[in-house]
Formats: C-alpha cells, structure tokens, sequence
C-alpha cells in the first residue's frame, strides 16, 4: 500500500505518456478524414464531448480521492494477499483481468438497469465515433462505479495495483473508438479492439447491448454478448437526444424515469421503472370482466 508506483511505474508517469499518444491518435485521425474526405469529428458534438468531459472530471476528482481511501480501509479485511504471493509481472495480469471482469459486470448492467443506463446513455449520445468520444463520460458514473470495483480490495488487490491497472486499462479504452483502424484477425478473438467496440456503440438491432468488455473479449464470447462487425454500424442512441448541450444530456433521462414513475401504480411498478431494463413497462393486462363480456354480433 505504501509504495506509489508499481513495475516502474506511477500514474503521473502514465498520464505523461499517454496524454501526448492520445493526442497524436486524434491528430492522425483527422488527417486520415481529411485525406478520404470524411469527417469523423463535427463541431456540435465535439464541444458536447468537451462539455461532458469537464463535468466528469471535476467529479473524478473527488471520487478518485473517495474511492481510494475506501479501497484502502477494505484491503485491510482481504481475503487473498496477491501482492505478497504473485510476482510483479502476474500480479498485473491479475489485476487487468480482474478489472476488466469487473467493469464487464458494472458495464452490463449500466446497460440493463435503467437508473444506470440513465447515468452511462450520456457516453452513447454522441452520433460520432472517434478518439475524443471516449472522453464523453457521465457526470455520476465515478460515484456509481465504485460499489463494483469495491470488491477487488476486499478479493486481495492492492488499490495502488488497481489504480496503475485502471489507467492502462482507461488508455485502452480509448483507443477502440475509432472508426480508421479495419479488423484486426486474430487479436479479435482476445482483445475489444476499435472493430468490436464500435458494435458496440451501434443502434444497428444486431449491435444492441453487445460486447461490454475494455480489454479482454472473450468475456463477452464466455457470457454470450459478442457480436461481430458485419453490417456499418449506426452510431448513437435508438432514441436520440437531440442535443450535444451536457447539461441535457445529463438530465434528460432522469426527467423521463420520474415521468414515468409518477404513473406508476404499485411500489413494484416504481422499482420497475428504476432497475428494469431501460425499456421496461409494467404488464398490467386487460380487465377481466371485460374480457368476459359477449361480443358482438
């Protein structure tokens, strides 16, 4: 727990190294558009993605600070001391993999629990698929993650291992969401690389609530979610928007889940409208007595 960097390195060294491939990926990708005459980032939604990003970071602020401390008092009550019994290089392994499980997890269910797709939607309402879309993040989704990977601690994992994984894994992440980089043969049946996650990001019927991983595939070929790349894919919402202002985008789905929760007519119905699937709808059935009435002649 003491120690702040892990193999060599630290997560400023991290960020330093990434920031700048980061930046020369979106560059690269701009010129490949404009060099096929295609233009993979408009000015509307880059200043939603811009905007969603800033709120996000402002709460990633106090979440990493919150979920670290926390992360920290529940390592103390492990069940497993990995850092003392895997080498450095395994202990990694474990960590990535253990992760990207876990964010399979949060990430399936932000897609099938409607108060959490509320807060994850904001991520999909982009109409575009590049570089700078992975930085469209949800104002609450650091708060909302935390329950989840709360539980790698408690499993054995050092936070500080955790956070160092974290960053190679969010790094990762963000270089799957383009649409420059074909399908890349074999390494498709290991890694979510940009081919598999752009189905992801499709409203294509096919494509919906498909291949959930960051890192590792094979968890959605394991758990029956992968889809492959076959047809374009349509990106954004099946029900968009219609704006890149954040603020809309933010509140938009809680103003629908309280409309539909002031209909509600049971407690049922109001859990309903809160963890069923964003398309839930209650099964109130026909009136009996009607149904038994004589039909007309």
């Amino acid at each position: 727990m003491e120690a702040t960097s892990f193999l060599g390195f630290s997560q400023e060294s991290i960020l330093l190294i990434s920031a700048p491939i980061i930046l020369a990926l979106i560059a690269i990708e701009a010129m490949v558009g404009a060099f096929n005459k295609r233009s993979y980032y408009q000015t509307g939604d880059t200043w939603g993605t811009i905007g969603m990003l800033a709120g996000n970071v402002t709460m990633q602020s106090f979440a990493s600070a919150l979920s670290f401390i926390a992360y920290a008092f529940i390592y103390q009550y492990r069940l497993f001391n990995f850092s003392e019994t895997l080498p450095p290089w395994l202990l990694l392994l474990v960590a990535l993999l253990l992760l990207d499980l876990t964010f399979y997890i949060w990430h399936r269910a932000s897609h099938r629990v409607r108060f959490l797709w509320a807060i994850h939607l904001s991520h999909h309402s982009s109409e575009e698929m590049n570089y700078l879309v992975s930085f469209r993040q949800p104002w609450l989704a650091p708060f909302f993650k935390m329950p989840f990977f709360a539980l790698l601690p408690f499993v054995g994992l050092d936070p500080s291992v955790l956070m160092l994984a974290g960053l190679a894994s969010t790094f990762w992440g963000v270089i799957g969401h383009t649409q420059i980089v074909p399908r890349l043969g074999p390494l498709e049946w290991v890694f979510n690389t940009p081919s598999a996650h752009r189905v992801h990001h499709g409203t294509n019927p096919e494509y919906i609530d498909k291949n959930y991983a960051n890192m590792f595939i094979f968890f959605d070929r394991i758990l029956g979610s992968y889809a492959k790349e076959v047809k374009p894919v349509n990106f954004g919402l099946v029900a968009p928007i219609g704006t890149n202002n954040p603020i809309t985008i933010t509140i938009d789905p809680w103003k629908k889940i309280w409309a539909d929760i002031k209909t509600a007519q049971s407690t049922t119905e109001v859990l309903g409208y809160l963890l069923g699937p964003p398309d839930w709808k209650p099964s109130r059935g026909a009136n009996p007595d009607i149904e038994r009435l004589p039909q007309q002649p």
